[in-house]
């Protein structure tokens, strides 16, 4: 992805629509030129394509965002999933790939999870094993609970492993998320100490969001495809977190 896709896909996404027309404009290029980097973007699973326009992916609705990329997503939930040993008790946050996760999940009687995601805990309905959803401020489109009780729910209970997903990582920024609250419940997780995994597909790396998921030191691993760029492999390995790079 060159400088000027990454602009158009940094303001597709701050506009949610764009028209081909206005980006030719804004970068003093001809219509060809843009509808074939929109083509590229389509491709890579970062944008959609319309009529004479492009709109952004982003969206709080989980089945929506699961569209995208769907098959590489299912790919890095497998793979997830055979990073938790029998007895275990595993915390499921929010986000598609992590839906996909659970869906993965759903023989095991081995495990227990815990999730903040009413659309995760509903995935395990007819699982095998156990499901503590914790409380909170209801957020009706991305059906998952955050706020003050959230935190509190998160501080009484024990897990071993935490699957978070993200909205954006950049190198001068770090990990990012999209929404203030869900990012305040994210960092709550990340203070309680366990082993702290990142699972999301590489298209979130190189764009940025308001909310910062923080401290990076308590992410331990980064579960992601191979098509992740070397300069953020690099700073991810020299910031001491362990790589896991799924082929796509």
């Amino acid at each position: 992805m060159n400088a000027r896709q990454q602009r158009i896909l940094q303001l597709v996404n701050d506009h949610f629509r764009i028209t081909v027309s206005q980006l030719a404009d804004t970068f003093t290029v001809s219509e060809v030129t843009i509808r074939h980097d929109l083509t590229l973007l389509e491709q890579r699973g970062y944008l959609k394509r319309v009529h004479g326009a492009a709109i952004a992916l982003e969206s709080d609705d989980v089945d929506a965002r699961m569209m995208s990329n769907f098959t590489l997503k299912q790919q890095l939930a497998h793979y997830a999933a055979t990073q938790i040993a029998g007895g275990e008790t595993i915390f499921i946050e929010s986000g598609s790939t992590n839906a996909l996760l659970a869906r993965q999940l759903t023989a095991r009687s081995d495990i227990t999870v815990i999730t903040v995601s009413h659309y995760i805990a509903n995935l395990l309905k007819q699982a095998a094993c156990e499901v503590i959803v914790l409380g909170g401020i209801y957020q009706k489109k991305s059906e998952t609970v955050v706020g003050p009780l959230t935190r509190v729910c998160i501080q009484q209970v024990y897990f071993n492993k935490a699957f978070i997903g993200i909205d954006g990582y950049h190198l001068e920024t770090g990990f990012t998320g999209r929404d203030m609250m869900r990012a305040d419940i994210v960092n709550a997780l990340l203070a309680k100490g366990s082993e702290n995994i990142i699972l999301t597909d590489s298209s979130k790396f190189g764009q940025i969001q308001a909310n910062p998921l923080q401290p990076i030191s308590q992410i331990q691993r980064v579960i992601t495809d191979a098509r992740l760029a070397p300069d953020y492999q690099h700073a991810l390995r020299n910031l001491g977190i362990q790589l896991d790079l799924v082929s796509g």
